[in-house]
């Protein structure tokens, strides 16, 4: 079952506004998010990673390195996440609720600009988490170029899929982006989890949907 096709056993449809998920309004308003909200949390928190490694005992060159190491790994989390996090198959009514809460209000009301980043509570619990293992892995040195280049990668996928979605996107790549990205939406529902980037669909092949899937977002 495909958690994309469940409608809100929630507070119903709006006309023409976005769907309404809580009937708590402080818990409503956490899932409206403006597009300047992920640049003014990480922005200063990727300033300081660079700082304190700056501060350590790295030479430069081996923090860019880690770096653009980070900023690789984040493309493939971001494949993950969208394809085994963000449309994991429900087995329960309480799992499609989560589901339809994680991503699918995503994709039965695509153009509402106010779901498009991801919500800060949900950012910092989820940042959290990976800076703690990333931390086991590399080692309190490494891991601070290399978190400061991941959140780069996040970033980036969060801008691009608010522009994806609320401009026309003119350059060569961002029309590539745009069309790979509505296919997802609108086509082929079972494939093209990239969204900054198709390197890990190319790789895994998932441009193309599985045959015999038939559900639909």
């Amino acid at each position: 079952m495909n958690s994309t096709i469940q409608r809100p056993k929630l507070p119903g449809l709006s006309n023409g506004e976005s769907i309404r998920l809580f009937k708590n309004p402080i818990l409503e308003s956490l899932t409206h998010v403006h597009p300047l909200v992920p640049l003014l949390i990480w922005g200063p928190f990727v300033t300081l990673l660079f700082v304190w490694s700056a501060q350590g005992p790295l030479e430069w060159s081996s923090s860019v390195g880690l770096a653009f190491v980070g900023l690789f790994v984040w493309t493939l989390s971001e494949y993950l996440l969208h394809r085994y996090v963000f449309h994991f198959s429900p087995r329960s009514a309480f799992q499609e609720r989560i589901a339809y809460l994680i991503h699918g209000i995503h994709h039965d009301q695509p153009e509402d600009a106010t779901r498009l980043v991801m919500p800060p509570a949900a950012g910092v619990i989820l940042a959290s988490i990976l800076f703690v293992f990333f931390r086991l892995i590399l080692g309190p040195d490494w891991v601070l170029p290399f978190f400061g280049g991941f959140l780069i990668g996040y970033l980036c996928y969060d801008y691009t899929h608010y522009a994806i979605h609320h401009f026309s996107m003119s350059s060569s790549v961002g029309r590539y982006l745009k069309n790979h990205h509505m296919k997802h939406h609108f086509m082929t529902h079972g494939a093209r989890w990239g969204v900054s980037s198709p390197l890990w669909d190319l790789v895994f092949g998932t441009m193309v949907e599985p045959r015999g899937r038939t559900d639909a977002s």
